[in-house]
């Protein structure tokens, strides 16, 4: 559909916030998911071409501590938990 900035012919950008790995995701990540998931169903339904973002920001000095908390390198920390936020999706 047509909406109040454009014609309702190009293609709608949609994008998740960039998640934080440094702990398994929350209710407060698939509500956002689950939104923008909803909105780019809604758009491809009515014809639009659709682009869905998602991803996680896997860097900075919580990640790295709670890596070493748990006893682990940082990127198989990282790789664990960023794979909970995948299958969110």
């Amino acid at each position: 559909p047509a909406t109040s900035f454009d014609d309702g012919t190009c293609p709608y950008y949609i994008t998740t916030p960039i998640y934080y790995v440094n702990d398994k995701p929350h209710i407060g990540h698939a509500y956002t998911s689950v939104a923008c998931d909803v909105l780019a169903r809604f758009m491809r339904l009515s014809g639009r071409e659709v682009m869905f973002l998602s991803g996680t920001d896997e860097h900075g000095q919580k990640v790295e501590a709670s890596a070493q908390k748990k006893g682990v390198a940082p990127q198989d920390f990282v790789d664990e938990v960023s794979l909970n936020f995948r299958e969110l999706l």
